[in-house]
């Protein structure tokens, strides 16, 4: 069975890059629209990585790392985050929240392919 990837993903750019590139790669890709719909495809499956734009504007992405977390069958799950570059903050706070890793945008861009068939 293949790789299957969860993005919390609101910017209709990079989740057509996201898209493609799971496509290119026999990746399933889920794009769940809130945190509620993302803890219910959970429930149907559980992914090889859950990925999640911090600057989503749906919903607080350090919020739902707690969601996430305490869920039994997802502790083993990989989280990973990207940001502006600039928002160093939110790396910080992000990473303090329990995200497994969180890169930069331009980082994630890059290296899509290679985190979407291989993961973190």
């Amino acid at each position: 069975m293949g790789r299957t990837i969860i993005a919390l993903v609101d910017d209709m750019f990079f989740a057509s890059k996201i898209r493609a590139t799971a496509e290119a790669l026999a990746v399933t890709i889920k794009f769940p629209r809130n945190p509620d719909a993302l803890i219910s495809a959970t429930t149907e499956l559980v992914p090889d990585l859950i990925v999640v734009d911090l600057h989503n504007q749906k919903f607080n992405p350090i919020d739902v790392v707690g969601q996430l977390k305490t869920k039994e069958s997802l502790k083993g799950v990989p989280l990973l985050g990207f940001f502006s570059h600039v928002q160093t903050e939110l790396q910080r706070q992000a990473l303090e929240a329990g995200y497994d890793q969180v890169i930069p945008r331009s980082v994630f861009s890059r290296g899509l392919a290679k985190i979407l068939s291989e993961g973190i």
